[in-house]
């Protein structure tokens, strides 16, 4: 795994804004993009998972989403009240979000289009699977494949957390980066749930790296409001002819596995694959399977 090439991080401009982006493996090889969730880095794709997708002749591409890490912040933007998030979260209201999940898709097929890529591999959790599946839906040309992991259609009748997890997640998160770091580890083991040990000198390691990246709160509150604010895709998924693949723990606390298993069902000739015991986190300890699985849906389309 030492041998895999990690280019170093580089911004392009894509849609507008810029993006910073690193990869991992040869560029000549198909690509496979990556794409983080919700106030999440592309540190937390791990080095190791992504060296295992490209030993196997891929190019894979991580990148910062917009309003996180080192891309573009829209601090021009306020974000969203609190009072504006109850009224939704109530009342169904629209925020008014600054942006939708929509343009934060623009941003990778820009993306795509500055790398110089026709189509690619495209892999998503969480917010990210959501932006893949309008990928996939606005623009089937440029996806090779789909993989949306832990994600859900934006079908707001679909299950939702337990009372109790939402009230140990109320919590509001700190504006003071200093207390941002017990913060992050207190979400990271509520998500990650009891199944498999919780590495507190990994996730610390992880948590002050992207701090120091990047700490910005309004631009959190933003992408949830794009994710609040974007329509259902359940329909628009019935029509996808894109090859898909849904990977979900069965443990999930935050998105429960039932909206893994409505993503499949709204994708025609979708697979699924769940995990016992995985919650809303990629545990190393399945790092193997779960890049296997991947492996296995997207090498027909390039090695056969």
């Amino acid at each position: 795994m030492n041998s895999i090439i990690h280019h170093p991080e580089q911004l392009v401009t894509a849609n507008n804004i810029h993006i910073n982006y690193d990869s991992f493996g040869d560029k000549s090889h198909p690509a496979i993009v990556l794409i983080m969730g919700l106030a999440t880095q592309m540190i937390y794709w791990d080095e190791q998972f992504c060296k295992l997708l490209a030993s196997q002749g891929f190019w894979v591409i991580r990148f910062d989403n917009r309003d996180n890490g080192k891309s573009t912040w829209l601090d021009s933007n306020p974000p969203p009240t609190s009072l504006a998030l109850l009224t939704n979260a109530v009342f169904k209201r629209p925020i008014g979000a600054t942006y939708l999940l929509s343009d934060m898709m623009n941003d990778t097929v820009g993306l795509l289009d500055a790398l110089h890529l026709e189509s690619a591999h495209i892999v998503g959790a969480s917010m990210g699977g959501m932006i893949a599946q309008e990928i996939a839906i606005h623009h089937p040309h440029r996806v090779k494949s789909l993989t949306s992991i832990m994600s859900t259609t934006g079908n707001r009748k679909l299950p939702k957390p337990s009372t109790a997890f939402s009230f140990k997640m109320l919590k509001p998160p700190p504006k003071d980066v200093n207390k941002a770091v017990t913060f992050g580890m207190h979400v990271w083991r509520l998500i990650q749930g009891e199944h498999y040990p919780f590495d507190q000198q990994k996730v610390l390691g992880l948590i002050t790296r992207a701090l120091q990246r990047g700490f910005n709160p309004a631009g959190n509150t933003r992408q949830l409001a794009a994710i609040l604010d974007s329509p259902d895709r359940t329909q628009a998924l019935n029509t996808l002819k894109v090859p898909s693949l849904i990977i979900h723990g069965e443990d999930d606390p935050l998105v429960l596995v039932a909206c893994g298993y409505a993503t499949a069902k709204a994708i025609p000739n979708a697979k699924i694959k769940t995990y016992p015991g995985m919650g809303h986190t990629i545990p190393s300890q399945l790092y193997d399977d779960i890049s296997k699985q991947i492996l296995d849906h997207i090498r027909p389309f390039e090695f056969t």
